[in-house]
């Protein structure tokens, strides 16, 4: 079962680093040498959200989101992504889709459309994000 499930999830991508702080042994007399620091941008440098998706067989579409993202939102990206995924990834019709508990992803327009192109859901426990493989893909340098 679990090769037919596509993964996805909406994530933030900071453009300049990782959002943490960094903590080094250096010995006093070279700490502040060139080599041994790590160049920083003011203000954190910004970053995107993005949804993406993938399966056992690779990775699917990756989207960049513009603006707030609502119901109406998840559902464009849907239509233009999903079905085109589970194609690429060569997941066949009947794949099962996953998604967490976010209010526009179990909005009652948004199960119409999954009904209406006859996609299956996978039913997901609340509160629970650390379930999804996906939350750790993203921190691997090879995805897209």
């Amino acid at each position: 079962m679990w090769k037919k499930v596509l993964w996805s999830d909406e994530t933030k991508i900071e453009l300049f680093g990782h959002n943490a702080k960094r903590y080094v042994w250096r010995k006093s007399n070279i700490a502040h040498h060139p080599e041994h620091t790590i160049p920083t941008v003011k203000h954190g440098g910004g970053s995107i959200m993005v949804w993406a998706c993938f399966s056992s067989a690779g990775t699917g579409k990756m989207v960049k989101i513009d603006g707030k993202m609502d119901g109406a939102k998840y559902r464009t990206i849907l239509e233009e992504n999903l079905l085109e995924s589970a194609q690429d990834l060569r997941l066949g019709r009947r794949f099962i889709f996953q998604q967490d508990n976010d209010p526009k992803h179990k909005a009652k327009s948004t199960m119409e459309w999954f009904t209406n192109k006859r996609i299956q859901v996978l039913e997901w426990p609340s509160q629970s994000p650390d379930l999804n493989p996906i939350e750790n893909l993203s921190t691997y340098p090879f995805f897209p």
